[in-house]
């Protein structure tokens, strides 16, 4: 399972989802977390089409995006959004 994390350094809601995001991550130790800074890294999110901050996505194994969410996630919805790349 691979997620993408989409961030700026200047962006509040990101600190939250970064925290979000690493509470999955010790909870499915085989998950790949891939964060970029939209702001250092501009490529990745322009391919994503990411235009906002934080976003979060789940890609499959096929490497397309199976979940895209703008904004901050609750565990339980990113768990389940995490569930449909398996």
């Amino acid at each position: 399972m691979k997620l993408e994390l989409y961030t700026s350094a200047f962006c509040g809601p990101c600190h939250a989802a970064r925290a979000v995001v690493a509470e999955a991550e010790a909870l499915l130790p085989g998950l790949d977390v891939v964060v970029a800074d939209v702001a250092l890294q501009p490529g990745p999110a322009e391919a994503r089409g990411v235009t906002s901050t934080p976003t979060i996505v789940v890609v499959g194994p096929d490497g397309d995006a199976v979940f895209r969410s703008a904004g901050v996630p609750r565990l339980d919805q990113l768990l389940g959004a995490l569930a449909l790349a398996v």
